[in-house]
């Protein structure tokens, strides 16, 4: 890596004729208007505007290039650097003080607009300076307009016009020989029309080029340059450094970049994909984002490349990503999509069926890649049922809260050598616990083990309270199904119930939470359970009522009752045996002193 200061004036040369480019992954320039008048200022003022950073070609990273917006001549030129950092700035000095069309901008409201950019030598002469009006942009006829264009509050359309009002044009301060035209006409302006005043007009002009065009002209911009041996995760490490205060680079665009230089495009792939996804309704897979797929195609390809090489390691980190070779993604992905697929089906067959009720969203990687690693072996019952033991030990363990790519490698290998081998159970299985108290400080669905808790209900055959109808896909769909108290808020606050923890309070716990339905959640409302019941059994038998209350682990005589401390000990029971059943792990330390202080009494039986 090498740091130096460059010419600016060098540095836009070079970016036109090519010599400097941007990799394809670079988005497209977004600055509106008023940064671009800015960042003139702060040219015009010699302030700082921070370093550039460019990225030498012809080592390992071969990405596709592209020109700076606002280049319409194409070149054949095979580009020396490629900017990683600063193409918004160079974009904009480009376009406004270097080419000669009108810029392609927006407003902070994001509506698209075309200008010019001039300096109003009038103000920038004064001794204490206005920058917000000695920078000005006009329209693509420039002028500067009102009452939606029918009135001309300022009119710079030709030179003379410039001229008269003192107007110079931004996009020639780089340019001697347009300057220079400039200046005669400028010159011969006032010979003609205030002759005897030439010298003051011509010193007007003079003290522009010495306050602002010198700064300008002998600018020196920062320039950090890697050098073309760079890793490939060192440009990305090093781009999201540079981009906190903007839109973070993702490993797909770099893998993009790449595949591109070899005619491939992962964009629209991706997109393809993205469509197959939606066509099979496939709700869970919503929020799947590339980088996941491109994750769980590394986590894939390196557990086929170790079976048949041990000494080759299973690792998906970012830099193992950008080391995915196309060959392998173009025979391979097909498959993991068909994985991915395959993985939404299982998550609908636990009763997980959006993808905000996703308990990990992360554990869909190493789930996808473990199905295309069983291919049609997936399929079998005691396949899937190991599969299920592990995933719901990594939602109930809470194992895939934080960093997940190691753990990623673990579960792969260690859930196919379990299931294919017999080997030892998995990490994620075997480190797996839960802790009763646990369920007390599950209050929203944030937490993996709250989703987890709510679909587990609606498996083990949660009905409606109203309709009777189990809980599959479509009913989940139709009827808006979501997560509602039972011993409703309002009721609970009345009567001060489950309040003795304020931080977390029963009342508000999973303990108190179920899946209804739109319909019957109204009909709960804000009253005591016995009095909601009763308005229930006006729409249904009060004995098949009894049944659809029993589906929901609620205990019928507590609830008629109003009896919420009973009534919270028996779910609680009912919902860590599911939890345990689900895990196929004793959870232990139930009756434990600190579990008896936190529900009342022993949770044993």
């Amino acid at each position: 890596m090498t740091a130096n200061e460059r010419a600016l004036n060098e540095v836009l040369k070079e970016v036109c004729d090519g010599t400097i480019q941007l990799p394809d992954f670079q988005r497209s320039w977004v600055w509106d208007d008023n940064r671009i008048k800015s960042l003139i200022v702060s040219l015009a003022n010699n302030y700082p505007i921070g370093a550039v950073m460019f990225l030498e070609t012809g080592g390992e990273i071969n990405f596709k290039y592209r020109q700076f917006s606002g280049l319409t001549d194409a070149t054949d030129k095979i580009p020396s650097n490629l900017v990683l950092d600063g193409q918004q700035r160079i974009t904009s000095i480009l376009n406004a003080m270097y080419l000669k069309k009108p810029v392609n901008t927006q407003t902070e409201q994001n509506k698209k607009i075309k200008r010019f950019y001039y300096f109003d030598i009038n103000e920038i002469i004064k001794e204490h300076i206005d920058w917000d009006n000695a920078v000005i942009s006009v329209n693509e006829n420039k002028q500067r307009t009102s009452n939606f264009g029918k009135n001309i509050e300022l009119d710079l359309s030709t030179t003379e016009l410039e001229c008269k009002q003192k107007f110079i044009p931004a996009n020639i301060i780089f340019d001697e020989m347009a300057f220079s035209k400039w200046r005669n006409e400028y010159q011969n302006y006032y010979m003609t029309t205030d002759k005897d005043n030439l010298m003051k007009h011509f010193s007007i002009l003079q003290a522009f080029e010495q306050k602002v065009r010198y700064n300008i002209l002998y600018y020196r911009i920062p320039v950090i340059t890697l050098n073309k041996n760079t890793p490939k995760e060192a440009v990305c490490q090093v781009f999201e450094n540079v981009n906190t205060g903007g839109v973070a680079l993702t490993v797909f665009e770099l893998v993009t970049a790449i595949f591109a230089s070899d005619g491939f495009n992962l964009r629209d792939d991706w997109e393809n994909r993205i469509n197959h996804f939606k066509e099979h309704k496939a709700q869970v897979l919503s929020n799947v984002s590339a980088t996941d797929f491109l994750t769980a195609m590394t986590l894939y390809t390196k557990y086929l490349a170790n079976q048949e090489d041990s000494e080759i390691s299973v690792l998906c980190k970012r830099k193992n990503v950008l080391e995915l070779k196309l060959s392998d993604y173009k025979k391979y992905a097909d498959n993991l999509e068909r994985a991915f697929l395959e993985a939404a089906k299982f998550l609908n067959g636990l009763c997980i069926y959006s993808d905000r009720d996703i308990p990990y969203s992360t554990q869909l990687i190493p789930l996808s890649a473990v199905i295309a690693a069983l291919g049609d072996k997936f399929h079998y019952s005691d396949v899937k049922d190991k599969v299920a033991q592990w995933y719901w030990c990594g939602i109930f363990g809470e194992m895939y809260g934080g960093a997940n790519e190691t753990r990623y490698a673990r579960d792969i290998t260690g859930l196919m050598n379990w299931i294919c081998n017999s080997g030892d159970v998995p990490d994620t299985i075997n480190r797996s616990y839960f802790d009763p108290c646990r369920l007390l400080s599950l209050q929203t669905r944030n937490s993996a083990a709250y989703k987890g808790i709510m679909a587990l209900i609606m498996k083990n055959g949660a009905q409606d309270f109203i309709s009777s109808e189990a809980m599959n896909l479509n009913y989940f769909i139709d009827e808006n199904i979501d997560i509602h108290h039972i011993f409703p808020k309002d009721y609970c606050m009345k009567e001060n119930l489950g309040q003795e923890d304020k931080k977390n309070p029963k009342w508000n716990s999973i303990v108190n939470k179920t899946p209804l339905s739109a319909k019957s959640n109204r009909m709960i409302g804000g009253k005591a359970p016995s009095e909601y019941l009763k308005n229930i059994e006006k729409n249904i038998d009060s004995s098949k009522l009894s049944l659809n209350l029993q589906s929901h682990l609620i205990s019928v005589q507590d609830i008629y009752s109003n009896n919420f401390d009973e009534y919270f000990i028996k779910r609680t029971k009912s919902i860590l045996k599911l939890i345990s059943n689900a895990m196929r792990r004793n959870i232990s330390g139930l009756d434990s002193e600190e579990v008896i202080r936190q529900y009342g009494c022993s949770l044993v039986d």
